[in-house]
């Protein structure tokens, strides 16, 4: 029998599913910028104050749009629109007809891979209240994060 994933579009998926989907990599928690005269989308090693940096994963997530109000929920229906979502996201991979990473815990079998793969932003970041200023995040800028980490060779 085919898991879900490979049998299911991302619409067709339960919430249960579609959650189970999150790879726990983090790179959709940092702080972005967008430059206004390319639109270029420019990720920084700065995370929202809600991530928990060695989780990977907030840490109200429940409730975090009523504390981040900015914070965006990733559906079926936006991910398409969202291009700076990361290239090696599960939810991206499959939308864009791409089989899950080997790294990914629903092929491994251990959530520890997407770390020991080099994916998440474990240990690489600082939250955005450690910032004097909100700006201040254009100081960790991190361009690398643009292109799709863990690829397999």
């Amino acid at each position: 029998m085919q898991p879900y994933w490979e049998t299911k579009t991302l619409a067709e998926m339960s919430p249960s599913e579609w959650e189970g989907l999150c790879d726990g990599c983090g790179l959709c928690c940092v702080i972005r910028f967008e430059d206004e005269d390319t639109g270029e989308v420019i990720p920084t090693r700065v995370h929202c104050k809600l991530f928990d940096p060695n989780a990977c994963a907030c840490s109200d997530y429940a409730n975090r749009k009523a504390q981040v109000p900015d914070c965006i929920k990733l559906t079926p229906g936006n991910i398409e629109a969202l291009e700076w979502m990361p290239k090696s996201c599960a939810y991206r991979r499959l939308h864009e007809g791409r089989p899950l990473a080997k790294w990914h815990h629903l092929i491994s079998g251990s959530r520890e891979t997407v770390h020991t793969a080099g994916v998440s932003v474990r240990g690489q970041t600082i939250s955005e209240l450690s910032l004097a200023e909100p700006e201040d995040a254009l100081d960790f800028e991190a361009p690398e994060w643009t292109v799709e980490r863990g690829r397999e060779r």
